[in-house]
């Protein structure tokens, strides 16, 4: 997922899709752990996926509580 589309989220959807692609790297780790993926190369785009998401859902936290602190003054 491309950071364009990550950026034109919602911040519900993307907590959604946050959770949807963590249980998708759980599930291909497990897959992986079992028998080998065809492309293992897949864990890789899902954690980078996941660490882009995260990253989306901390900076608008962290916007949303400066414009808290910043009402509060």
């Amino acid at each position: 997922m491309k950071q364009e589309v990550i950026r034109e989220l919602s911040t519900p959807e993307l907590k959604e899709r946050l959770d949807e692609e963590r249980i998708q790297l759980s599930r291909l780790k497990l897959n992986h752990a079992i028998s080998p993926l065809e492309n293992p190369n897949k864990i890789k785009v899902y954690r980078r996926t996941v660490a882009r998401l995260t990253s989306e859902v901390t900076k608008r936290q962290k916007e949303a509580a400066g414009i808290n602190k910043a009402n509060n003054k």
